[in-house]
């Protein structure tokens, strides 16, 4: 199991690493390196995916500097951390429980 001690760890050793395909991403929907680190480090994992391959992963729930919420999932393979993607509950795609915690999938 992930631990957020465990990804804070990573962050105060710079062994946490974006993801080409993260960075354009993050580009497009104006969330920054910095965004990404203030959430981490003030967030909570609230989904574990031990299964992922090729390292298991985590969705980290945080906000920035401005309070916006963002969620982050990343990888951890046991020396470090890789952003995979990050972004804003979208609830036009995934409904989440007032929480933003507690993801619901629409039918249809």
């Amino acid at each position: 199991m992930i631990t957020l001690e465990r990804l804070k760890e990573y962050y105060a050793k710079e062994k946490v690493r974006i993801t080409l395909h993260c960075f354009e991403r993050c580009h497009e929907r104006g969330i920054s390196n910095k965004d990404i680190r203030m959430a981490v480090l003030n967030g909570e994992i609230i989904e574990q995916y031990p299964d992922d391959f090729p390292f298991p992963s985590c969705l980290v729930l945080g906000r920035d500097d401005y309070g916006r919420v963002i969620h982050i999932c990343m990888s951890d393979n046991g020396e470090g951390s890789e952003i995979i993607t990050a972004y804003e509950p979208n609830k036009d795609k995934i409904v989440f429980e007032d929480d933003l915690r507690t993801r619901i999938r629409k039918k249809g």
